[in-house]
């Protein structure tokens, strides 16, 4: 019985110790501030491939990583939408990639995705990583993860990563507009005065 309760500190220590790096986990090996992306082709929900490169005159994009089932990207579903609707015209339009597998997560099936999509009216196309061999290349963690990528000379480059503001739940008590401070930066040709938040959302499902 001793035993037990000297093994309970330590349980909780490690829990704790997980915790708090998780914390501080703002997004796993892939793509920095300032990597050139590579481009990629995967299918949207109207089974036809997309391409950073079908947008000629794109002059960036927002990379979104979400999904079905996570209550993070749920709530943050309208928001998407609406950055969509703002950026789009002005040459950052939204892309939407699920990058959950489907075998673990019924809910995230292409065949849900098509159903969500429609259900909540996405303006974006919204694309199935199929063998989960993109989001690895972005080091995306979360659902929701969000990368602003500006089009320029050397390539597509990484200019934020993080998440879309400071209130993952409710948008009412939003407060500071990361995503937007970023993008706006670009459009006026200033320098983005935080280049990286942390994701907060559900982990993907491998």
């Amino acid at each position: 019985m001793k035993k037990v309760f000297k093994l309970i500190p330590l349980v909780a220590l490690v829990i704790f110790v997980s915790a708090f790096s998780n914390i501080y986990e703002t997004h796993g090996h892939g793509y920095d501030v300032g990597d050139v992306i590579e481009d990629f082709k995967l299918k949207n929900i109207d089974g036809k491939m997309v391409s950073l490169s079908n947008y000629n005159d794109a002059k960036g994009f927002i990379i979104t990583f979400t999904c079905n089932t996570c209550p993070f990207s749920i709530a943050y579903e309208d928001r998407i939408t609406a950055l969509d609707k703002k950026y789009a015209p002005l040459g950052y339009p939204v892309i939407a990639i699920n990058p959950n597998n489907p075998d673990t997560k019924p809910g995230d099936s292409f065949g849900a995705m098509q159903q969500r999509a429609k259900e909540k009216g996405f303006t974006f196309p919204y694309l199935v990583d199929e063998g989960q061999k993109i989001y690895p290349k972005f080091g995306a963690t979360k659902t929701p993860h969000n990368y602003v990528i500006q089009n320029t000379n050397k390539g597509m480059v990484v200019k934020y990563i993080g998440a879309i503001d400071d209130s993952s739940r409710n948008p009412n008590a939003v407060s500071e507009t990361y995503l937007e401070d970023a993008v706006d930066a670009l459009l006026e040709e200033k320098d983005i005065k935080l280049t990286k938040t942390k994701a907060i959302g559900c982990s993907i499902k491998v």
